[in-house]
């Protein structure tokens, strides 16, 4: 468990919650799902200590929960917020990122669409304590305790951060580092899906792997129900930011109105960059749903092509088989059947008749490949 002291001047960081509020500033204390859960009690008698007020057990039962959907519920004295981050390689759920199975890429080929998997963070956000609930190993945490550290122990106009100025913006700042690894994930998904739609429409390659695929367009229907429950949970925090006033929640501790028209403006932009990943993973599905319409309609015009070439040679034996079917009746008197130059005639003739048919089925097409 890590405990901050953030102030106008700086951050401090201390082994043990401190006994009270600082003059000017707030409380960030962070720590890992099972450290919540082992040391429960500790950090009920800390929010007493400094809120007045500790979390209900079923906001407890949210923080602890593995499989919580991104959601934000409030009372009169905290709200709670609840985060889905995509899952790392150290995650404490069990079922990590594995990639599809099926068939491996074509040598020098990106990998195919890995399964999308995700881990709950969970904020608890007081007037002047922030209280943050982490995955095992959670890279955010450590990432931004790193920065949050940096930025109060060098000058502001150096280092280029700046120290948040209330627990809703440490919050809203967080959660914007965890929405940048779903932008990050687009460029991913995107050359993922541009391997899937070349193996389809390779003129050369029968595809088979349907089961991978099927499983790739299942990852992204997971991962925009997954941005869909951010969105909800966003706009629920945008509802009830609206309603605060100068004063509330610490929104002014440091920056009074301005402070609080900040955090308005974060949470609009942390909108819509949840959006953005909304709008681009819905284009991949669509995308992925036309690849495969092309995927057959390009089988059908192969097979096409393969009837019409057929279909062309028949009509080019099919006078020749009816001249032999002629001259093979069990007639006594046939036109030039006892003439010795017969053969020669007839096969001429059937020679002829193919050459006119196919030069006439070149010039309709009907024997041309459909590529020129």
């Amino acid at each position: 468990m890590r405990i901050f002291s953030i102030l106008p001047g700086g951050v401090s960081e201390t082994s043990a919650p401190p006994a009270a509020l600082p003059e000017r500033g707030y409380v960030w204390i962070a720590c890992e799902r099972s450290e919540f859960e082992q040391q429960q009690a500790l950090i009920q008698d800390s929010l007493r200590s400094l809120c007045g007020v500790s979390i209900v057990d079923l906001h407890v039962s949210d923080l602890l929960n593995q499989h919580l959907p991104s959601h934000f519920d409030y009372t009169s004295q905290y709200d709670i917020l609840v985060f889905r981050r995509l899952a790392a390689g150290d995650s404490e759920n069990p079922r990590q990122i594995k990639p599809a199975q099926g068939q491996p890429p074509r040598k020098g080929g990106p990998p195919v669409l890995r399964r999308i998997d995700t881990s709950p963070v969970g904020f608890a956000l007081f007037d002047r304590v922030l209280l943050t609930v982490h995955p095992s190993g959670c890279s955010t945490l450590a990432h931004y305790a790193t920065r949050l550290l940096s930025s109060g122990a060098t000058d502001v106009r150096v280092s280029g951060a700046q120290i948040p100025s209330s627990p809703a913006d440490l919050m809203l700042r967080i959660v914007s580092h965890l929405v940048d690894g779903y932008l990050e994930l687009r460029r991913e998904l995107t050359r993922q899906l541009d391997h899937w739609q070349s193996e389809l429409l390779h003129p050369k390659a029968r595809f088979n792997n349907w089961g991978a695929l099927l499983e790739a367009r299942i990852s992204l229907h997971h991962l925009d129900e997954i941005c869909e429950d951010q969105r909800s949970a966003i706009l629920d925090w945008i509802d009830t930011l609206a309603e605060w006033e100068v004063g509330e929640q610490g929104a002014d501790n440091f920056g009074g109105h301005r402070g609080l028209e900040l955090l308005r403006v974060r949470s609009r932009d942390l909108l819509e960059h949840i959006q953005r990943v909304v709008h681009h993973v819905r284009q991949l599905e669509q995308n992925a749903e036309v690849a495969i319409q092309m995927h057959f309609s390009a089988q059908s015009n192969r097979t096409n092509d393969t009837m019409r070439t057929l279909t062309a040679l028949t009509a080019i034996f099919l006078p020749l088989n009816l001249i032999a079917g002629i001259f093979g009746m069990n007639f006594e008197f046939i036109p030039l059947l006892q003439q010795t130059s017969g053969f020669w005639w007839t096969t001429g003739s059937m020679g002829l008749i193919a050459v006119l048919l196919g030069v006439l089925f070149w010039r309709k097409r009907y024997l041309a490949p459909s590529s020129r």
